[in-house]
């Protein structure tokens, strides 16, 4: 996964959503500087992060990482 792009993608749908740095980082349980990390790209998103972002701002893992779905 590219972290850049991860990233990326979480701030944009957390913004959509309406959440700040501080209220999400909040509902995941971990510090607003990690968020921002992650966000900036400076720090990889695990896997555990990105199903937890996913269900928290309630879109599927793909949608968030920016993967086609073809069915």
């Amino acid at each position: 996964m590219e972290t850049t792009k991860a990233g990326g993608r979480v701030r944009a749908f957390r913004k959509l959503k309406g959440y700040t740095q501080q209220s999400f980082a909040d509902k995941m349980h971990m510090s607003v500087s990690v968020v921002g990390e992650i966000e900036r790209g400076t720090r990889a998103a695990e896997e555990d992060f990105i199903e937890r972002a996913s269900h928290l701002l309630d879109i599927s893992v793909e949608e968030l990482l920016g993967q086609d779905i073809k069915r």
